[in-house]
């Protein structure tokens, strides 16, 4: 995957999935018009076809970043969760970035949040939030051993300066299949 200039999205952050049937199927994305999605050949690893798929977004005014990226999906249950960090990384302990997700029962989408709002426009549920020893908590990934969930992601240790630190913290999920995560 290549963006180019034309491109309403920049080909960052990929994240390669396999779905239920046993397709594959590549997110990516960062910013200007948030995170896509494509089917991939699994023989050779390309697009399939040119279609693209919008996953979300966070609306802005034009011409203004939107801040997302950093898509990684997972299967649980009856649903598709697609995680995503919102809002700026890379700022030591001035980051602002935190993880949010949505779910769908379509790999393909709509995601939607807890309280229904479509991440197509802004929806997210918080997954962790930075407290005031570590910001930035984003840029995630997901693993499963056994019956345990973690979410692995960096964060800035305001107690060492901003470095940053890669963090796992175990998933708890709630009665009715959301994710949280904490510090």
């Amino acid at each position: 995957m290549q963006s180019r200039k034309s491109d309403r999205f920049n080909a960052i952050d990929p994240n390669l999935f396999i779905d239920r049937k046993g397709k594959h199927w590549l997110s990516w994305g960062s910013f200007w018009d948030g995170l896509m999605m494509a089917r991939i050949d699994p023989r050779t690893g390309k697009r399939l076809d040119k279609k693209l798929l919008h996953l979300a977004g966070r609306p802005v005014a034009p011409g203004e970043p939107s801040p997302i990226e950093a898509p990684f999906i997972i299967s649980r249950a009856d649903y598709y969760y697609l995680f995503a960090s919102f809002d700026f990384c890379c700022r030591g302990a001035k980051s602002t970035y935190f993880t949010v997700c949505g779910r769908s029962r379509e790999v393909t989408g709509p995601y939607v949040d807890a309280t229904g709002r479509p991440m197509l426009k802004g929806g997210g549920s918080v997954v962790i939030q930075g407290n005031e020893r570590f910001k930035g908590t984003g840029h995630n990934a997901f693993l499963r051993e056994g019956e345990v969930d973690y979410l692995v992601y960096h964060a800035y240790d305001t107690e060492q300066g901003g470095k940053p630190n890669l963090r796992i913290s175990p998933i708890s999920w709630t009665p009715d299949g959301w994710p949280r995560a904490e510090l």
